[in-house]
């Protein structure tokens, strides 16, 4: 194929770009930033986009988080690409926290005890693995005549995914805030600028025009 890698890359090494991308999070949010303020869009219209991206990275929607915040942002007419940028937000060095904050607040709502010491980590990890065993034994059983279990995944809808879905509203909404309330002046400050610089161009364009029509 035309576009396909030559060199295929080590497991390792997509592994180790998925935690840390090339040039660092630092580089990958100064792109993101920089796109976010050059959309063609109103500041409130980007800054609505931008409230939908974040909150979005508070659910426990995982692999379906631009489609969450694709429809969040066209409820809120919000800029829809503004709203897939802003999902990186949620990315390997800040879903942990989410998580946590996420899963204690649901807990604490619901009325249950929560602890993120060792074991109910371990506890929780291996929640996962059960839920995905037995998603994956399922789906297999309308094939091979297996009688589907659902106990591990009703007991990770009743410990993770419910708690996570609930406990996420309040600091999701939160955080989304303050980032809305943030961006609103800054995109109108870089949009002014940026326009400013435009008109200096054109300005300079036009006596260039106007010196050569002279001459």
């Amino acid at each position: 194929m035309v576009f396909k890698r030559r060199d295929k890359r080590p497991i390792l090494d997509i592994i180790l770009r998925f935690f840390w991308p090339k040039g660092g999070w630092g580089r990958a949010f100064y792109y993101i930033k920089h796109r976010l303020h050059r959309l063609p869009d109103t500041p409130q219209r980007i800054a609505r986009g931008i409230w939908a991206g974040v909150y979005t990275t508070f659910t426990p929607f995982y692999g379906l988080h631009f489609i969450h915040a694709a429809a969040v942002a066209r409820l809120m007419n919000g800029n829809i690409l503004a709203a897939l940028l802003a999902t990186f937000f949620g990315n390997p060095l800040t879903y942990l926290p989410i998580g946590i904050v996420s899963l204690k607040t649901g807990h604490f709502i619901l009325g249950n005890e929560y602890s993120h010491d060792d074991a109910h980590r371990a506890s929780f990890i291996q929640n996962f693995a059960d839920a995905g065993h037995d998603l994956k034994a399922n789906f297999l059983s309308l094939f091979n005549g297996d009688t589907p279990d659902w106990g591990n995944l009703i007991r990770f809808y009743d410990d993770v995914f419910f708690p996570y879905l609930i406990g996420g509203i309040i600091p999701g909404i939160i955080v989304s805030t303050i980032f809305y309330i943030v961006s609103v002046p800054l995109i109108r400050a870089y949009q002014n600028r940026r326009r400013g610089v435009l008109k200096a161009k054109l300005r300079a364009i036009k006596a260039k025009k106007a010196g050569q029509s002279a001459d």
